[in-house]
């Protein structure tokens, strides 16, 4: 990560450094910082400043103050706070220089001694800044909130962590399964330490859950994706097919500098990241990628140009040519201070990291939660012991229910960040479903829609298994319907209950197909008649909502028996079957110009599909399944295929009933047709398959 530093001038140091041996340290320290080596710079700082006698109170102050940078930026907060009491006891601190020390003080939790710098600080310079307001209001309120505490509970997870670094945190998976996240510990590629950290550059490790759900050793990521270089904070596309990471590549002359990538999936293995190019800015970081719950929008931490100071968080819009439409949310997101590690809760919530908001110290996690009503974003702030005087960042949820894993530094004297387990128990209500053709696949590329009585109205997308699940709050009605070109549309309808316990409802989605024929299961009639058997309502009841729910389609009701008996009797026969379910969707409400009965005997013998032939494995997909097929096989089977022949199918026919006038003409507000128009007109717009 770049980050932004006062630089002082070299040749300076040199000047006013004479015969102390320092000169040299000095030199490489100033080196290192440029790159932002810090761990190298500030081991540089610390040599050059005990080698410069006490006596040259001016030069010994303005190192101190180097090296409580260098310190600063790799968390070693005590010898922060300690270099910057150096430096203030051979010159003045500047405001800046306070401000920084008054944000240690805050992250080592010594909030009366904060509180008293930031009071100093807004008399002293009459400084309005938002960052001293919320300093000092963060001295006020940490120990308060830290006796507080919260519903969270939170623990250290020494199965994830090492003697080193692990964070950036991401879950993945339908149900979980799979924790990826980066270390520097000694499994990490690359021979040589990080002059950043002092440590090995991080590595992308992965655990998985073993078949009764305990997590498994972590290991290194498969495949190509890691590399000498720093590799972390990874998240993953809806579809779970590509991860988007941070990459830190080194130039041994070029400042170091963060930037995006991609890389994609094939099994359990990632290919090479590449770079995502989200702008021409080569001077600016850009890291921490997140992915909104819609897919539609790629969230980041970015240093560039037009923020509001210090890290902000960023977003760009994902389309299907690429990316484009980037935009700052501004406040209350973004401050002056920094704003780091965006993730998302599949609910919607923006959680994310902050030291410019009043918080505990350090990084804390916020919660940016949008108001639909006020259209705008409330921060919330969900205190102790979620968040802590260190830094806290990187959160990642089990599905919709509230908890998972974060990263921390505290408790930690080398400053090293740790995973954490953490759970907040709330009741939690969601809808699961399943969107798949009729008698066929899931349909990943549907669409379902969500409208609630108390204004919820929201689109949800689908998982490439057909897939979603969606938030519901108590109390509610909703109505689902789930889309996709080249089907009918299918309508679902539940009200949640209030209830004591989390609970998944869960609903199907079965979609007709617009251009093949759709089988009716269950379909019964008395033997060699055409009167339909009770245990047929339930399948035609569903046929009904269907049309109901799908107001301007015209079908035709195909009725099919087996190669048995002559074809005149099979044809009169399935005649016969095909009016009788016309006349019963017509008793419950379907008007009748929408409905057409076609028998068909045995003229078409069923076609296998590949769901079929997975059913059945002595059928191949394709397969007819004429009486010549038939009399080949085995005596069972051959049952089986008459069975599967004498079926009873609908076809679309029509998808404009109430669309057109008599003229064939879109009409302004369509409507449905009058009994009397349905009578009187005549109909050129069959679509005939």
């Amino acid at each position: 990560m770049k980050i932004r530093y006062f630089k002082i001038g070299l040749a300076l140091f040199l000047f006013i450094l004479t015969g102390c041996g320092a000169e040299q340290n000095l030199k490489k320290g100033e080196e290192h910082l440029a790159l932002g080596e810090y761990f190298d710079a500030g081991t540089q700082f610390k040599q050059a400043y005990q080698k410069t006698p006490a006596k040259k109170r001016e030069q010994r102050g303005m190192i101190a103050e180097r090296m409580a940078l260098c310190y600063e930026k790799i968390n070693l907060t005590q010898k922060a706070i300690a270099a910057y009491h150096n430096a203030g006891r051979y010159r003045k601190l500047t405001g800046d220089e306070q401000l920084r020390l008054g944000r240690l003080l805050l992250k080592n939790g010594q909030y009366k001694e904060a509180e008293k710098l930031f009071i100093a600080l807004q008399t002293e310079h009459n400084n309005d800044s938002l960052l001293i307001a919320n300093g000092l209001i963060s001295a006020r309120m940490a120990p308060q909130w830290k006796k507080a505490g919260s519903r969270y509970e939170v623990k250290k997870m020494a199965l994830f962590n090492s003697k080193r670094a692990e964070y950036c945190p991401m879950l993945m998976g339908d149900q979980s399964e799979y924790l990826y996240f980066t270390s520097t510990r000694d499994d990490a590629q690359g021979a040589n330490n990080n002059g950043i950290t002092g440590t090995k550059s991080g590595d992308i490790f992965r655990s998985e859950k073993d078949s009764k759900g305990y997590w498994k050793k972590p290991v290194a990521v498969e495949g190509e994706l890691n590399t000498a270089f720093d590799e972390g904070a990874c998240v993953f596309s809806p579809d779970q097919r590509t991860m988007y990471l941070t990459q830190c590549a080194v130039d041994p002359t070029y400042p170091r500098s963060a930037q995006l990538m991609t890389a994609t999936r094939q099994d359990a293995q990632w290919s090479k990241a590449t770079k995502l190019e989200i702008s021409h800015d080569t001077l600016s970081s850009f890291a921490h990628p997140a992915i909104s719950p819609d897919g539609k929008w790629l969230y980041f931490t970015s240093d560039m140009p037009g923020g509001m100071g210090g890290l902000d968080i960023w977003r760009v819009r994902i389309t299907e040519s690429g990316l484009g439409g980037m935009e700052n949310p501004g406040p209350p997101i973004n401050t002056p201070g920094n704003e780091a590690f965006p993730t998302f809760r599949p609910n919607g919530d923006l959680y994310f990291s902050s030291d410019g908001h009043p918080g505990m110290g350090g990084l804390d996690i916020f919660i940016a939660r949008y108001d639909n009503t006020r259209r705008h974003y409330k921060i919330i702030h969900p205190g102790y012991p979620l968040n802590s005087m260190a830094d806290d960042f990187g959160m990642t949820f089990e599905g919709f229910k509230n908890k998972g894993f974060f990263a921390s530094n505290r408790n930690d004297s080398h400053g090293w960040d740790h995973l954490y387990a953490f759970e907040n128990p709330e009741i939690i209500q969601t809808v699961k479903g399943w969107v798949y053709e009729m008698d066929g696949y899931e349909l990943p590329q549907a669409q379902v829609y969500l409208v609630g009585n108390d204004g919820t109205n929201v689109k949800v997308g689908v998982k490439g298994d057909g897939s979603f699940t969606q938030e519901v709050q108590p109390g509610v009605d909703y109505v689902m319907l789930a889309t996709c070109k080249g089907y009918l549309n299918h309508k679902e309808e539940i009200h949640i209950e209030r209830s004591k316990e989390s609970e998944e409802h869960v609903l199907q989605f079965p979609l007709a197909s617009i251009t093949a024929p759709v089988l009716i299961d269950n379909i019964f009639y008395d033997l060699n008649k055409a009167t339909l058997r009770p245990e047929s309502s339930q399948a035609l009841d569903k046929l009904v909502q269907l049309l109901n729910d799908n107001p301007h389609v015209v079908i035709e009701l195909g009725a099919h028996c087996d190669y048995r008996g002559t074809a005149e009797y099979n044809l009169h026969l399935s005649q016969r079957r095909a009016e009788s379910v016309i006349n019963y969707l017509i008793e419950k409400g379907i008007e009748k110009q929408r409905l057409v009965a076609k028998g068909y005997g045995k003229s078409i013998p069923k076609s296998v599909n590949r769901k079929l032939s997975e059913k059945y494995q002595w059928l191949k997909t394709g397969d007819t399944l004429t009486e010549s097929f038939i009399e080949k096989q085995q005596k069972d089977n051959q049952e089986i295929c008459n069975q599967l022949n004498r079926r009873t199918e609908f076809r679309v026919i029509k998808t404009t009933y109430g669309l057109l006038d008599k003229d064939g003409k879109l009409l302004d507000k369509p409507q449905r047709p009058s009994k009397k128009q349905n009578e009187d007109s005549d109909d050129d717009y069959i679509l005939v398959q």
